[in-house]
């Protein structure tokens, strides 16, 4: 079986670092398991490994469509497949790496996602309803039709939540019965990374704060002068829109500065719930400065004959 690492964890613990680490010492290569990393151009504020940080180790799955191109579960599962058996094939170690739970875990438990295929007039109503309700609107409709499927559905992420109504609707079902697990022929070990809460926020304050500093608000200008509206899927995204709405005169810089942080604290916790302390299938691991150390002395035992 093909052996893989897995390294979870909540945004902004250090699994970046941790990562190139194991991979230097372990002749491997990651795959990105973050849903926003995939769209070229988003660079800051997706937190994406630097140009420096992705030559110490190669990554895939890290700029590969637009912020206008289509991106679901299922094609993230069929490249993210082609580039373990790449890797493996090439004699290498594949880590999986990434704070996107659903990601994660449909690689790890072999999720057979629903094939249907994207109805354009559809998503063009749900995302104007969107716009004009707001995310709130389209969230509570999925609630109604499928609570499974919006316990593990982040509010914010608008993308994912057209997606489960486009499927509903379309087949007459819902969403989360049609998701099924088909065990992947992986000998995988997860490692998760964790930090005591507070901490955790005051190093997310600070990292956004950073980001500011580092150009992020050129960045969201240079997407908003490309073309790329507000009101799409990838646009979405923690930062963006707020950065976004400052541009357009709508709100003070430190307005959005502050409510960037603020979501960020908010989708940690919606982290949390697919990466919970009490899973046994994950070996958490407290980020401190042994972390690399001991994660990497788990590696090595799991590879061991």
């Amino acid at each position: 079986m093909t052996r893989i690492i897995a390294i979870v964890g909540p945004t902004g613990v250090g699994k970046t670092r941790l990562a190139i680490r194991l991979a230097q010492a372990c002749n491997g290569e990651i795959v990105s398991a973050d849903s926003r990393q995939v769209y070229r151009h988003m660079d800051i504020g997706t937190a994406k490994p630097t140009p420096e940080e992705q030559a110490q180790a190669r990554h895939h799955l890290i700029d590969i469509v637009n912020p206008d191109e289509d991106f679901s579960l299922a094609m993230y599962q069929r490249l993210t497949g082609e580039a373990i058996r790449d890797i493996h094939k090439r004699g290498k170690l594949p880590f999986l790496v990434g704070g996107t739970g659903q990601y994660v875990w449909a690689v790890l438990e072999g999720w057979e996602v629903p094939r249907v295929p994207p109805d354009t007039a559809l998503r063009r109503s749900l995302e104007q309803r969107a716009e004009t309700g707001g995310a709130g609107e389209l969230y509570r409709e999925l609630q109604d039709i499928d609570p499974a499927a919006a316990q593990s559905i982040d509010p914010r992420n608008v993308r994912r939540i057209i997606r489960a109504l486009e499927v509903s609707q379309r087949t007459g079902q819902p969403f989360s019965t049609l998701t099924r697990k088909s065990a992947p022929p992986f000998d995988t070990m997860v490692i998760g990374l964790t930090m005591e809460r507070k901490e955790l926020y005051r190093r997310v304050d600070a990292r956004v704060d950073g980001m500011i500093a580092r150009g992020f608000v050129d960045e969201v200008q240079r997407l908003l002068s490309m073309g790329y509206g507000l009101s799409l899927p990838s646009l979405s995204s923690i930062g963006y829109r707020e950065i976004g709405l400052y541009l357009q005169g709508k709100m003070a810089l430190a307005e959005a500065t502050e409510k960037v942080k603020t979501g960020t604290h908010r989708f940690i916790r919606h982290q949390h719930a697919w990466f919970r302390l009490k899973d046994k299938r994950i070996r958490w691991l407290e980020a401190a400065a042994t972390a690399e150390q001991e994660a990497e002395t788990l590696v090595r035992d799991f590879l061991a004959p």
